[in-house]
């Protein structure tokens, strides 16, 4: 009797355990992407969720001069074709404070590019961190992603940081880089949230996809400007030199910037780079940040267009808008 009751026992347990490793088996898999599902989300009703512009203002010419003194009356914002209600307005001297993220490229391929690449990442900070005010973290990406400083305004940790990279990594990971830093980093910072890549812009492993990128630096009000090393080295690209985009790295790197209201450059020499990190620098300074609130609160998912316009016909002759173009409209958490 004991016996039997021990086999019954025995078979019993067996049972249980192909049960759950059946359930186990069946368990799906994490998505191999890091976007968020593409299927529009509920509509139940929540807080009023807005869009927050980033928008500069140059002269149309050549020597786009950024145009400080300009008020919330000089703008008009479309969404879609439909004017939107502006709820929120700032200029130079209200704007937040800045969070930059500067995510350097230590791939194979920037063999020999290391010390161009610190050497612009601690330009950059130099030149556009307003210190004891702004905050600024580094994060480097190849095979890997990884948060070498958290945000800081000490430069002192910021220049340990650069100095300890040493050596390039196996492959590119630099959408994934921007993904992570932007999901993890720029959500929760509470002021304006600005990305700057240094990289040959040639993603070679990333789960992400560019449009990933945009998509999430969108939907966190995130404004991206990138620093190709490709002429940093011996034997420049042609074209690129000069500052015009040559190949397909380059023009994906390109609207990864334009498309959230950045801008990329192309050049190895580091005194144009000074001049361009100068040009950030004050971009910055000059921002006007819009907030408005959309007419179509539902978040259905769908990519949406966006254009800012003067009311002036004679600024819109003189000037020219720069801010990012479209956003997706599904429900995000921000500060």
């Amino acid at each position: 009797m004991r016996k039997t009751l021990r086999l019954y026992s025995l078979c019993l347990s067996l049972i249980v355990l192909a049960l759950a490793g059946s359930a186990v088996a069946q368990k799906p898999l994490p998505s191999p992407s890091p976007s968020p599902a593409a299927t529009p989300e509920d509509n139940s009703p929540t807080k009023v969720f807005e869009v927050r512009l980033p928008i500069i203002v140059v002269t149309d010419d050549k020597k786009k001069d950024l145009v400080p003194g300009l008020r919330k009356g000089d703008f008009t914002i479309f969404e879609d074709g439909v004017q939107q209600e502006v709820t929120f307005f700032s200029d130079e001297t209200t704007n937040p404070v800045v969070y930059v993220g500067v995510l350097m490229d230590t791939s194979p391929s920037t063999v020999g590019k290391l010390s161009f690449s610190k050497e612009a990442a601690m330009t950059f900070l130099q030149t556009v961190i307003r210190q004891r005010k702004d905050k600024a973290a580094f994060m480097t990406f190849d095979h890997e992603v990884k948060l070498v400083q958290d945000f800081t305004d000490k430069m002192d940790l910021l220049q340990k940081a650069v100095d300890k990279i040493k050596k390039p990594g196996a492959q590119t990971a630099l959408y994934d880089a921007i993904w992570q830093f932007t999901d993890e980093k720029l959500r929760n910072s509470p002021g304006r949230r600005v990305i700057v890549v240094i990289t040959d812009g040639d993603d070679t492993f990333s789960r992400a996809e560019l449009k990933d990128a945009i998509d999430i630096a969108q939907r966190t009000e995130t404004t991206i400007f990138a620093i190709s090393t490709k002429s940093g080295f011996l034997g420049s690209v042609p074209g690129v030199q000069g500052g015009t985009v040559k190949d397909k790295e380059d023009k994906l790197l390109t609207q990864l910037c334009a498309d959230t209201g950045g801008e990329a450059f192309f050049t190895g020499d580091m005194l144009a780079l000074e001049k361009a990190f100068t040009k950030i620098s004050n971009e910055l300074r000059s921002q006007y940040i819009a907030t408005y609130k959309p007419a179509n609160q539902n978040y259905d998912g769908r990519v949406r267009k966006i254009e800012v316009r003067f009311t002036d016909k004679e600024k819109a002759d003189k000037y020219r808008i720069r801010t990012k173009a479209s956003y997706r409209a599904v429900r995000d958490t921000l500060k």
